[in-house]
């Protein structure tokens, strides 16, 4: 039996990305953004508040990097998603993270978080009270401890963290169960 729930954000997994920026006075910046996906093959597109620093920040460089957060450090991931850098002036400085310029963009890039997306913006368009961010994905850099013997991230390594708005808590990725393309292929013979 099925049961009404009303309106509400109800997708899963999200992936807990972590959104980083530099300040006008080049000071650090990163937020957790959960309504954020891949929306193209070199496209990404977050979804912000408009009161946001990080939004000022992207708006002021044309540019962001996009990391995904794992299970090691979920506790610095959460905090970043909590806290507001228009109220905490050290709040990056707080989770004891640390970052190193983006030779692509002129963003920061989290050392700690394994696998990170260099943006350029692309477009930021007002839409229902909120900004869309989209940005083209100029890199991709990843931790050597993620990849597998051919060079690719390898999910099962990357312990990725997912949030789970049902319930608001997080997961972990890591669980290989199929092959993408492969698993339906039975129902192609018919």
């Amino acid at each position: 039996m099925r049961k009404d729930l009303g309106s509400l954000p109800g997708v899963f997994p999200m992936p807990v990305l972590m959104v980083a920026t530099y300040g006008e006075d080049g000071k650090v910046d990163v937020m957790n953004v959960a309504w954020g996906n891949i929306c193209g093959m070199d496209k990404i597109a977050l979804n912000l508040a408009t009161e946001r620093k990080t939004l000022k920040n992207i708006r002021a460089k044309n540019a962001f990097t996009v990391a995904l957060a794992d299970e090691a450090h979920v506790k610095e991931a959460d905090f970043l998603g909590t806290a507001s850098g228009n109220v905490m002036a050290d709040k990056f400085e707080r989770t004891g993270l640390h970052a190193v310029k983006s030779k692509h963009v002129d963003a920061p890039i989290i050392e700690e978080f394994p696998v990170t997306l260099e943006c350029k913006v692309e477009e930021i368009r007002d839409s229902f009270g909120e900004v869309k961010v989209t940005g083209t994905i100029v890199n991709v850099s990843a931790d050597e401890k993620v990849l597998d013997e051919n060079g690719k991230i390898n999910a099962g390594k990357l312990n990725a963290i997912m949030f789970d708005q049902f319930q608001n808590t997080y997961y972990t990725t890591g669980k290989k169960i199929a092959e993408a393309w492969r698993a339906g292929a039975e129902y192609m013979k018919k």
